[in-house]
């Protein structure tokens, strides 16, 4: 049984291995001038795992690049923008994969997060790539219920699987 593990686990660092997230881009809703801007892009750059923010205001959106082999939370950079008083209208990830198989309404785990695809096509995904996430709070109201309607998984709806965080994300 332990060997079993052990060959389970060097298989998960393995694939873990293979995937990382690279940057990000955030759009942010309640902008109205420059100063709001920078309240988030200071509140992003007080995040352990953030290399450098780069602001947009003309398109209110940000450009994240994250330090390499950190940990990424995309909750904590949704909370970031909320604390400094704005909302995420969308943030899209980027991540360097290595043959991963994605298939509609299904979970993979990427770079240690779970990642459940919706409204994409079975395909196997590699080199750089981009996932929108889905999830409440991380879009407006209306496109989280369109998607709402492409999956029963409850986790849509508390963002929890076996008591892990799941990110629903499209591509």
């Amino acid at each position: 049984m332990k060997k079993i593990v052990v060959v389970v686990c060097v298989l998960f660092a393995v694939i873990s291995a293979s995937a990382q997230f690279k940057s990000a881009s955030l759009q942010a809703s309640g902008l109205t001038c420059a100063m709001c801007s920078n309240a988030i892009n200071k509140s992003l750059k007080t995040l352990s795992f953030v290399e450098s923010v780069e602001a947009d205001i003309k398109t209110s959106s940000f450009t994240i690049i994250f330090k390499a082999g950190s940990d990424i939370n995309f909750d904590q950079l949704r909370k970031k923008v909320e604390d400094a008083g704005f909302s995420v209208a969308k943030l899209q990830v980027k991540a360097v994969v290595s043959n991963v198989s994605v298939q509609n309404d299904q979970q993979v785990t990427i770079d240690g997060k779970v990642l459940h695809f919706l409204a994409v096509k079975n395909q196997q995904l590699s080199g750089e790539q981009t996932f929108i996430i889905i999830d409440k709070n991380f879009l407006p109201a209306k496109e989280y219920k369109k998607y709402a309607g492409l999956t029963k998984a409850e986790s849509y709806k508390s963002g929890q699987a076996n008591g892990m965080r799941v990110y629903h994300v499209t591509i």
